[in-house]
């Protein structure tokens, strides 16, 4: 079974909240995630996500533009065989590896201005649970809405709280307890259709008994059976009507 990630790194770090200057600026993420992943190999996570990128451009139906709008490392977007690919997160962490390729904005994405019905694919990955009230998790959706091309894909990703509230709560950045079905209200409520809902994807984290390997992850993919089994993240893929007046 591939190892994945519970929270932001190798996919998405959290947005930055608005903080005085000065001592007591909340979590220093740099540091946690140092420390939460300092026994999964930057190469490890970099092999995993090699073939998870294809997988969900796939579904996302192969888009020329791909929005990663909160990418952590970057091992998504870097991987992902769209044409122009976009990177925003509010930490530039030193580990940073990103394709010289890849538009890269070091910024909170709810201050990025980002272009209007421009990307055919977003990747949301285990974000949304950091986000500090359930209408801050809508004002960000209709972000997305708003820079995602009619007809364009929206893809979320995270951990189930229903499959995993016993270790939901270890990490010190979750907020929100989420299920696939809070997700699926979520992106309605935001105007996209919701074209698949998986419960049960992949397993809740990079911190599994077996080593990350691309061939691993790969054939974990093509098997459904085991999403059921080991899955403890939903899978959301929503999409943004064609008719300009929804």
């Amino acid at each position: 079974m591939p190892a994945t990630p519970a929270t932001s790194p190798g996919v998405t770090s959290p947005m930055a909240d608005d903080k005085p200057a000065g001592r007591g600026r909340g979590i220093n993420y740099e540091r946690l995630y140092e420390y939460r992943h300092r026994r999964v190999y930057k190469d490890a996570r970099v092999a995993v996500w090699n073939a998870i990128a294809p997988f969900v451009y796939e579904r996302m139906g192969r888009p020329e533009r791909v929005l990663d709008p909160a990418a952590g490392w970057g091992e998504f977007i870097n991987a992902v065989p769209a044409p122009e690919r976009w990177l925003v997160d509010a930490v530039e962490f030193p580990e940073h590896h990103r394709d010289p390729q890849v538009k890269a904005i070091f910024e909170d994405v709810r201050n990025v201005d980002l272009p209007d019905g421009y990307f055919g694919g977003i990747f949301v990955s285990n974000l949304l649970e950091h986000l500090p009230t359930p209408d801050a998790i809508a004002d960000f959706l209709a972000q997305m809405y708003a820079t995602c091309e009619p007809g364009g894909h929206i893809v979320v990703m995270g951990p189930n709280f229903r499959y995993c509230a016993k270790e939901y709560f270890d990490f010190a950045d979750h907020i929100l307890p989420l299920t696939h079905i809070t997700v699926l209200e979520h992106l309605a409520a935001a105007g996209f259709e919701v074209e698949d809902v998986v419960p049960r994807f992949l397993p809740y984290s990079f911190s599994g008994r077996l080593p990350a390997s691309a061939s691993m992850t790969r054939v974990y993919l093509k098997l459904p059976v085991a999403w059921r089994a080991l899955g403890k993240q939903f899978f959301v893929v929503g999409r943004r009507p064609t008719d300009a007046g929804r």
